[in-house]
C-alpha cells in the first residue's frame, strides 16, 4: 500500500511538472502584434466640455433649461382628456385598500397584517371640499373662486397657470399634476367637487351655463 501511495505522488508531481513546463514554454511570436490604443474617455470628455465653455456654449444651455423649467412650473402640462361637464354627473369613491404584505414598525409590531383592508378615511377627515377645474377657462375659474372661500375647499387646476392665478387672485391654487388625483378619483369633466361624506368620498360633475 506505502507503495502505491508512493507511486502515485510520484506521477502526480511528474504531471505537475510537465504542465508547468507545458505553460512555461516560450512559443515565440505567433502573427502580427498590434499596440492597444484606448481613448482616454474622460479626457475626450473633459475636451470637450472645455470647448463648450469657450464658446458660451454651456452658458445658453444652461440659461434654455432654467427657462423650460421655470415654464413648466409656471404652466404645468394640462391632464389629458378633461372637457368641461355637459350634464351633472355623481357617485361616490370608496379610497379602501387591501394590505399586500405584513407592515410592521421598528420594534417588529404588526401594524397592519396581509389581506387586511384599511379605509384612510378612519383615520384622518378631509375637511375641505376638493374642487377641480379648467384654469384657462374664465368661467369655471369664476364659479369657483366666487363659491368657495380659501377655508372652504382646496381649488385644483387641471388645466393653466396656478402660480398666474395666485398672483391675480391673491388666494392660493393647486394643480393636479399628471392627472393622478382625477385619475383615481374617476373625474372626467369639470368642475367637479369632492367631499367627503362618511367612509367615502363623494364626487360631483357640475354642468355651468354655458358649457356644452
Amino acid at each position: 500500500m506505502k507503495r502505491a501511495l508512493e507511486s502515485v505522488a510520484c506521477l502526480a508531481l511528474l504531471s505537475i511538472s510537465l504542465t508547468s513546463a507545458t505553460r512555461a514554454r516560450d512559443h515565440g511570436v505567433v502573427g502580427q502584434v498590434f499596440p492597444i490604443v484606448e481613448p482616454d474617455l474622460l479626457a475626450t470628455i473633459e475636451a470637450k466640455l472645455q470647448r463648450l465653455q469657450s464658446d458660451g456654449e454651456i452658458d445658453r444651455m444652461n440659461a434654455a433649461f432654467a427657462k423650460r423649467t421655470e415654464a413648466r412650473v409656471r404652466r404645468p402640462k394640462p391632464v389629458a382628456g378633461i372637457t368641461p361637464a355637459s350634464e351633472a354627473r355623481t357617485w361616490a369613491y370608496d379610497p379602501t385598500i387591501t394590505i399586500e404584505r405584513d407592515v410592521q414598525d421598528q420594534k417588529g409590531n404588526y401594524i397592519a397584517r396581509r389581506g387586511q383592508t384599511v379605509n384612510p378615511l378612519d383615520f384622518a377627515a378631509v375637511s375641505q371640499a376638493l374642487v377641480f377645474v379648467d384654469g384657462d377657462n374664465d368661467a369655471e375659474m369664476s364659479w369657483a373662486t366666487t363659491t368657495y372661500s380659501d377655508l372652504k375647499a382646496k381649488i385644483i387646476l387641471v388645466s393653466g397657470s396656478p402660480i398666474d392665478e395666485m398672483t391675480q387672485r391673491q388666494r392660493r391654487f393647486y394643480f393636479d399634476q399628471e392627472g393622478r388625483l382625477t385619475g383615481k378619483l374617476g373625474i372626467r369633466h369639470t368642475p367637479a367637487v369632492a367631499v367627503q361624506d362618511g367612509r367615502v368620498m363623494k364626487l360631483s360633475e357640475i354642468k355651468l351655463k354655458g358649457n356644452s
